[in-house]
């Protein structure tokens, strides 16, 4: 290693403070310092190559080195570097990103907000149904429904719908009213002999229950991605979506879509409530929306919620809510370059004509020793580690993952340990060859995994 790359190495232990990372191992680990980037590949300090098999964090849809985004800001930088939009100010990226969302969204979701991050977009979200709420003459209406294992953000509201416990613990959170409902992954969580009708049955009487129990009229909104991501990649089962929509609408709690992975084609279709059969009041964007170039995110309401908000305004006189960075000029120039590459090399069908071959490669990976479920849906997927009878984990909780993780790095492919899931999102412009490199990579580091959990006796 020469001068340079032990220089920043040295740098980032002395000043960085990582997310999601224990600190303490951070200083004796050091950090994968990045350099660039190719397509669906990128390239360490040292010159190793790697498939981004995560696209960065489910979101790098373009790949990692495509210069009409570079362009795009750069134009943008030169003619408007940034103006805002509170007080009737406005800018024609982010007007033309609004009218393109709108085309795109699902059919009634037609008025957008920006935020800067998903986050910011669900914290806005909650704000929103509060604020409809209380101008209707319904203070008492802000609880909210979420799912354990849901990923929702880390801000104080999003945070709270979040269903993960190493989200909450130590941050004293969930910090609003919400109600944590089973989450819909079979595999895991049906009991003994429960078909996944049953199952999806046996969520949607729960859900209902718990409206009756608390009263429709506490309850704001249901929040759901329709494949839930961070929390480990779980599709929903048969027909839980129709029927989380048809009790919803019965008591008139809104229903939203958080689509911040789920959206732009990733489930292969373009977006996860249509490929699930549901209309949401709510959809929430981002990751994809701008392939990560630049921090953006977008809430697209329909005329419903719209309404409702506008009258409260007119009450008030202002919406107190919104960002500096709100439909930044620069990250909205980037987003519509984004979308038009995403149409023009239609990189949706993509996601839908590889899915096959995605797919099938890694579920002729179920009968591996290690792994308990292989499950996924267009170019997201998830290998669940662990006993496939008993599905207690292989050793500590979690070791078995990140041990086959940092083994998919060795081999030059990078993917994420969540909780016990071998995570994969590959960008959206993976060809069928770097699918076949990222299943033979990934069988690699899983062989790999085994000869160690045997010499370590955990088999």
């Amino acid at each position: 290693m020469n001068e340079r790359p032990n220089s920043l190495h040295a740098s980032d232990i002395a000043h960085s403070m990582h997310p999601y990372t224990n600190m303490r191992l951070h200083e004796e680990k050091g950090p994968m310092i990045m350099t660039h980037g190719d397509g669906a590949r990128v390239y360490d300090i040292e010159g190793k190559e790697y498939i981004e098999g995560l696209a960065g964090l489910w979101s790098v849809a373009v790949g990692f080195s495509e210069t009409r985004l570079a362009d795009a800001a750069y134009e943008q930088l030169k003619k408007l570097p940034y103006y805002h939009s509170f007080a009737h100010k406005a800018h024609e990226p982010s007007i033309r990103l609004a009218e393109k969302l709108a085309e795109m969204a699902p059919e009634g979701l037609n008025r957008v907000f920006f935020t800067n991050s998903g986050s910011e977009a669900n914290d806005t979200v909650v704000k929103m149904a509060w604020f409809l709420n209380n101008g209707l003459g319904r203070p008492e209406k802000k609880k909210f429904l979420a799912r354990t294992k849901g990923y929702h953000g880390i801000t104080i509201a999003s945070g709270s719908l979040t269903g993960l416990a190493g989200n909450h613990r130590d941050f004293d959170l969930p910090a609003i009213p919400v109600t944590h409902l089973t989450c819909p992954h079979h595999w895991r969580w049906a009991e003994e002999g429960e078909s996944e009708t049953d199952f999806t049955a046996r969520l949607l009487k729960e859900l209902e229950d718990t409206i009756l129990s608390e009263g429709p009229e506490t309850i704001a909104g249901f929040i759901g991605e329709p494949v839930m991501g961070a929390g480990g990649v779980m599709t929903p089962p048969e027909g839980y979506w129709p029927g989380v929509e048809a009790i919803c609408r019965k008591h008139d709690i809104l229903l939203i879509s958080d689509e911040v992975i789920n959206g732009f084609g990733r489930t292969g279709a373009p977006w996860g409530c249509q490929k699930y059969g549901f209309t949401p009041d709510i959809l929430v964007t981002s990751k994809q929306l701008t392939s990560s170039y630049m921090p953006l995110a977008a809430i697209v309401v329909n005329d419903k919620v719209y309404n409702a908000i506008a009258d409260n305004t007119a009450k008030l006189g202002t919406f107190g809510h919104g960002f500096t960075g709100s439909g930044h000029p620069v990250a909205c120039a980037v987003g519509l370059e984004n979308l038009k590459i995403i149409e023009e090399k239609d990189l949706m069908g993509n996601a839908a004509r590889l899915e096959p071959l995605f797919q099938g490669g890694l579920r002729k990976l179920a009968d591996h020793p290690l792994v308990g479920e292989v499950r996924g849906v267009g170019l997201i997927a998830g290998l669940e580690m662990g006993n496939k009878d008993t599905k207690e984990p292989i050793g500590a909780p979690g070791q078995m993952a990140q041990k086959v993780v940092a083994l998919a790095a060795e081999e030059g492919l990078i993917v994420r340990a969540v909780y016990e899931t071998v995570a994969f999102c590959p960008p959206l412009i993976v060809t069928e060859d770097d699918i076949a490199e990222i299943h033979a990579r990934i069988g690699r580091a899983l062989d790999r995994a085994l000869d160690w959990a045997r010499a370590e006796g955990l088999l």
